[in-house]
């Protein structure tokens, strides 16, 4: 990456950057992470941190980061939850939810004034979770035949863990829209709308704003939708060699986020 390319994107005034494959992977911090988000506070930037899953809550998000040496306000973090929420409460104010999720999941719903119900809900949601078992995929099967409304949090397949690859939301709301022939409507990246919700909350403009992360189908895409420019790093799941599988490309390509600090 020449010098230009580097002047370019510390030019930018907000920061949107996916977690794991950027800052950490599992429970390690990847090299040049912690220089990276030094950085953005010594230069007084805007910065978010976007991430699809929805199984933590910003504070849950914040205490990871903590133990891993990083110190960074709940404000900074952005969830495929919280835009869940946000959204279901613009299209259904006061709504109730049959909800196969985690702790993260739960809360934005209740912050968004959602009830939990599993008789008769607006809405099935799924998002990530260990607590997945055939009485709720029941359930939620009745329910969605019944007429409630099918939500997934994110349309990942899978997702990276220390053990190797785990079924993400998109693979666990599968057998739902197989059982009920009903397809579901995913929030996350790259839907443009948990792009705007970050841009928001940033109070910045698309044109101001960079996006950085490690997936060519969920973040480099979800910058390319929005027309915010996108900085692919190569320490999580793309390699240069997939670049040619995609017909599109990123505007920058970096080993890591800790690069932009040097």
């Amino acid at each position: 990456m020449d010098t230009e390319k580097i002047k370019s994107i510390k030019s930018k005034s907000a920061f949107i950057c996916d977690m794991d494959g950027v800052i950490y992977h599992g429970h390690k911090l990847l090299d040049g992470a912690k220089e990276f988000v030094d950085w953005l506070n010594r230069e007084n930037k805007h910065f978010l941190f976007l991430t699809n899953s929805s199984e933590r809550s910003p504070r849950e998000l914040r205490e990871k980061l903590l133990r891993l040496g990083i110190d960074v306000a709940e404000k900074h973090f952005m969830t495929s939850a919280i835009a869940t929420a946000i959204f279901l409460a613009s299209q259904c104010p006061g709504g109730r939810a049959f909800v196969i999720g985690g702790n993260g999941l739960i809360q934005a719903l209740y912050d968004a004034g959602f009830s939990m119900d599993e008789t008769a809900p607006d809405y099935v949601i799924v998002g990530e979770t260990r607590n997945y078992n055939y009485e709720n995929i029941e359930t939620a099967i009745r329910l969605v035949l019944n007429g409630a409304k099918l939500i997934g949090t994110n349309p990942d397949m899978t997702g990276p863990s220390e053990r190797g690859i785990v079924p993400a939301c998109r693979a666990l709301i599968a057998p739902i829209e197989l059982a009920t022939g009903k397809n579901a409507y995913y929030i996350g990246k790259p839907n443009p709308l948990i792009m705007r919700h970050s841009l928001k909350k940033l109070n910045c403009r698309r044109e101001e704003t960079i996006i950085i992360g490690d997936r060519m189908d969920t973040d480099i895409i979800a910058g390319i939708e929005s027309e915010i420019e996108t900085v692919l790093v190569l320490s999580g799941i793309t390699s240069q060699s997939d670049l040619p599988n995609f017909p599109y490309q990123p505007h920058y390509i970096l080993n890591n986020a800790g690069e932009i600090a040097q």
